[in-house]
């Protein structure tokens, strides 16, 4: 390998052993996994362009806004923190795991000038009985220590919770079990979308690119319900749904309510409330100003129909009674939206009580036709978002490990006290991996008990 070739790599090497790729990686994916906290992840491409213009949906689409987790770019980013995350453990692990499993136990004079902690006293006694006298006294007081004898002095060294350190490794793996979680979720699961009628079942759900995928059972929507605020707008939305197998409901999965943020879950699928539509059909009658040439036509509640006079129109919403939008009349009523064969669009409101204002509306905005409102057959049809992810287990799993992680991160440190007995004189040193200031009690306590056993003082 060249001189060059090997100055690339350990270029490379640095750049993804970098805190500040990190750091950079870490706000990236903050930043734009708000993208997906606001644009809703998967509805169909209708819902999209009931809210937002046909530019910006194909702009948000092409940017990949729509389905943000499973995009090229945000899975790039979660690759590369993935390396990242992998090179800086790589990078620091040795070290640490040195200091976990091979301890510096002698307390020479450069470790000593090294400490913050650091007590001398004299003591009585053979160098021996000094030895098992502290031995017993840490073993009781702070951890088992480890006896060494070099250069004609005593050692004893003594640590506690040494595998905190590694605690940052365990929030390593976690993002990384994370990851693995949500690719195994992306690769082996699906979302799709289904919507059904009320008193119908499906056994298969469609997927985002179309793909037809089985169920390997049946769910009937036996009821859906809508409550709706003064405004009109929807304030609760309610499927009753029941779970098939061969034809028969499966016990404990029959008349289940299915609610926004209380979803159904079978088998690993999961069944989401999200919108719900009328499939019904509104009746009117079309006629000429004089009331000539009359005409039933039925107009689907999703759809648009084409009149006599080459004209179409489609119901935008309708209401049981007009009352509490229009104070002074009643009945039932529909917003129609009207689009004339020479390209000019009407919205107008038909009523089914009020046959007069039909028929002046009409007069005062031209020559016809009049629409009279004749009721409607309702027909509510439940829309369900179906996902499988087999990787919300591994993701669990990676939480947990996190949750471990940052305990031992921020709780718990290192501990380590160092004993030399050398001519009569006992010296104490130690430190801690953090919270150094909380170490330098306990520490001085401990100092202190030690000197009143070793140097015959009463306690």
């Amino acid at each position: 390998m060249t001189t060059n070739q090997r100055g690339f790599l350990n270029s490379l090497w640095n750049f993804f052993c970098s805190l500040t790729l990190t750091m950079f990686l870490l706000i990236t994916l903050a930043i734009t996994s708000i993208i997906g906290t606001i644009v809703p992840q998967g509805p169909p491409p209708q819902e999209y362009l009931q809210q937002i213009s046909p530019f910006k949906f194909k702009l948000y689409q092409a940017l990949g806004f729509f389905d943000m987790y499973h995009s090229w770019w945000f899975i790039l980013l979660l690759y590369l923190l993935t390396v990242n995350l992998v090179a800086c453990s790589i990078k620091r692990l040795p070290h640490i795991w040195k200091i976990i499993t091979r301890p510096v136990t002698i307390l020479d004079n450069g470790l000593e000038r090294s400490l913050a902690n650091v007590v001398s006293f004299k003591a009585h006694g053979a160098p021996e009985k000094l030895q098992e006298q502290v031995a017993a006294f840490l073993a009781a007081e702070f951890a088992a220590p480890v006896a060494t004898e070099r250069d004609g002095a005593r050692h004893l060294f003594a640590q506690k919770t040494p595998w905190c350190r590694l605690s940052v490794y365990f929030v390593h793996l976690s993002v990384i079990v994370i990851f693995i979680g949500a690719i195994v979720g992306s690769f082996f699961g699906y979302k799709g979308f289904v919507n059904i009628m009320e008193g119908d079942s499906i056994s298969k759900v469609t997927t985002r690119s179309g793909k037809d995928i089985p169920l390997g059972f049946s769910v009937r929507c036996e009821k859906f319900s809508v409550s709706l605020y003064d405004s009109g707008a929807p304030k609760e939305f309610k499927s009753v749904l029941t779970v098939l197998e061969n034809g028969k409901p499966v016990p404990g999965y029959e008349h289940k309510s299915v609610i926004v943020n209380d979803p159904l879950t079978y088998k690993g699928i999961t069944f989401y409330q999200s919108s719900y539509g009328n499939a019904g059909e509104c009746r009117f009658l079309v006629t000429d100003l004089d009331g000539k040439n009359a005409v039933p036509v039925t107009v689907p509640a999703d759809g648009s129909v084409t009149l006599p006079d080459g004209s179409s129109m489609h119901v935008l919403e309708t209401t049981p009674d007009i009352a509490p939008y229009s104070p002074g009349l009643s009945g039932p009523a529909a917003h129609l939206e009207i689009h004339t064969s020479d390209g000019r669009s009407e919205r107008v409101v038909v009523y089914a009580n009020h046959p007069e204002l039909n028929l002046a509306h009409a007069k005062e905005h031209g020559k016809g036709p009049v629409f009279y409102f004749k009721g409607e057959e309702k027909r509510m049809y439940t829309g369900l978002q179906v996902a499988k992810d087999p990787g919300v287990g591994i993701v669990w799993l990676g939480c947990l490990l996190m949750v471990v992680g940052i305990f031992a991160a921020f709780f718990l440190s290192h501990r380590r006290v160092w004993v030399r007995i050398q001519q009569g004189t006992v010296t104490m040193g130690g430190n801690a991996s953090k919270n150094q200031a909380a170490f330098q009690q306990v520490f001085e306590q401990l100092a202190q008990k030690l000197k009143t056993e070793c140097s015959g003082e009463k306690r």
